[in-house]
């Protein structure tokens, strides 16, 4: 049986995106009581937002976790590759 699309090792494959990447959120992004200095439940990010890539990580030696630097929001948030997309690429806002 083979693994299901949200199963897949990402790690296996070259990273979306690499650091100083501009990227646009499609996905709200709530506070799950792990953001410091925010109520849970605040909205940190929303659909459209636009952020620069900060660094690379990995969860669970499986998927790479974008750090984004939402500056006009002023929130570093820890995202998954599916929910960004490029700024200048069609559907991303670009601004």
């Amino acid at each position: 049986m083979g693994l299901g699309r949200e199963e897949e090792m990402e790690v296996y494959q070259q990273p979306r995106f690499m650091p100083g990447t501009k990227v646009v959120s499609t996905k709200y992004v709530k506070n799950d009581g792990t953001f410091p200095g925010r109520e849970i439940g605040e909205v940190l990010v929303r659909k459209g937002d636009v952020g620069y890539v900060r660094d690379v990580g990995m969860f669970l030696q499986r998927y790479y976790i974008y750090a984004v630097d939402f500056i006009a929001r002023d929130a570093v948030v820890g995202m998954r590759g599916r929910e960004l997309v490029l700024a200048d690429r069609p559907g991303g806002s670009g601004t």
